[in-house]
């Protein structure tokens, strides 16, 4: 076992083969019963792997599961911030996730010390953080927010509070243009959704005219001054689902596609293109791609990684996560 977790700790990941000849749905399922588990996987994994999971999800959806359950081991299919708010809220449970190594560039993008340090200067503000952040982050957050609750909570707040507001600047302007909250920004962004190139859509959008674009906050403000919806990936699943138009260009992470198409498969629904020339032609976050069926098996059965949080860290993450539950209900 010392060899594994070493072994884990260098690479990120269970580096055991898998027999080619292995059911690993079945196994997964067995694994599950065995040792009372509960798979939770974001819209953007694999569709394989949403395929399997007892919940998907978008963060505060998959926050709200993660605090419910009553499974002895949360296994979580996402990035690793999403492992940590697990652990966060389920101190008693055991957290696995497949790869260490799926991290987030939008949790990347505010390293707590420097976070520290800004918070500092406006010592009248208080900090929401959007849950794409760090534990350590979150300690330092007076309520965290998703993109699914952020206006509900900011529209919450007295009007004369001054807010900080963290990691993602387009979501921030995005709240802050919806709410007319004035709020200082950290300039923080996620590698996909900032990728959506303009000129492509533009260029798709004479293609499919009748096609209704919707789009993801955490998009530069010039694409989402294109959009006709902007939401949370819950509320654009929504939107698909509920609208009584046929074609949309989606413009967030490619994962949603999956459960899209599932939902209605008689609508046609394309994703926004990337500036980046790739195979998909779509945005695609290579971190969520690092979740594999093969890595999901063997964190099952070996229950590793696990994700570890510093408890006086935990305590304090704890407050601002419970906050934004409490204020979501």
């Amino acid at each position: 076992m010392e060899a594994l977790l070493e072994e884990v700790q260098r690479v990120g990941y269970v580096n055991k083969p898998v027999a080619e000849d292995i059911d690993l749905v079945a196994e997964i399922n067995r694994l599950k019963k065995e040792k009372n588990a509960v798979i939770l996987a974001h819209y953007y994994v694999d569709g394989a792997i949403q395929d399997i999971a007892d919940y998907i999800g978008d963060s505060l959806g998959l926050s709200q599961q993660a605090a419910a359950t009553p499974a002895d081991m949360i296994v979580f299919c996402g990035v690793h911030f999403m492992g940590e708010t697990a652990k966060i809220l389920s101190p008693e449970k055991k957290v696995v996730i497949p790869d260490l190594n799926a991290g987030c560039s939008l949790a990347d993008s505010a390293p707590a010390d420097k976070f520290a340090a800004f918070k500092a200067q406006y010592p009248d503000h208080i900090v929401l953080s959007y849950i794409n952040c760090s534990a350590e982050i979150k300690a330092l957050s007076d309520i965290i927010v998703t993109s699914s609750n952020a206006l509900k909570i900011v529209e919450s707040l007295p009007k004369d509070q001054k807010i900080i507001f963290a990691p993602d600047a387009n979501l921030g302007r995005f709240v802050s243009k919806k709410t007319g909250r004035d709020m200082v920004l950290w300039d923080g962004a996620c590698i996909v959704h900032i990728d959506i190139s303009l000129e492509k859509l533009h260029k798709l959008r004479v293609d499919y005219p009748e096609a209704k674009f919707i789009a993801h906050p955490e998009c530069q403000e010039h694409i989402l001054s294109e959009a006709d919806f902007v939401g949370s990936t819950t509320a654009l699943l929504k939107y698909v689902v509920d609208s009584p138009e046929q074609t949309f260009i989606v413009g967030t992470e490619a994962g949603i596609l999956h459960k899209m198409r599932e939902a209605v498969p008689h609508k046609k629904i394309i994703p926004a293109p990337a500036s980046q020339n790739n195979t998909c032609a779509c945005s695609e976050c290579p971190y969520m791609k690092m979740n594999t069926m093969e890595k999901l098996y063997n964190a099952m059965l070996y229950e590793q990684p696990e994700i570890i949080v510093p408890e006086d860290v935990r305590v304090k993450a704890y407050e601002s996560v419970a906050r934004m539950l409490e204020l979501s209900k």
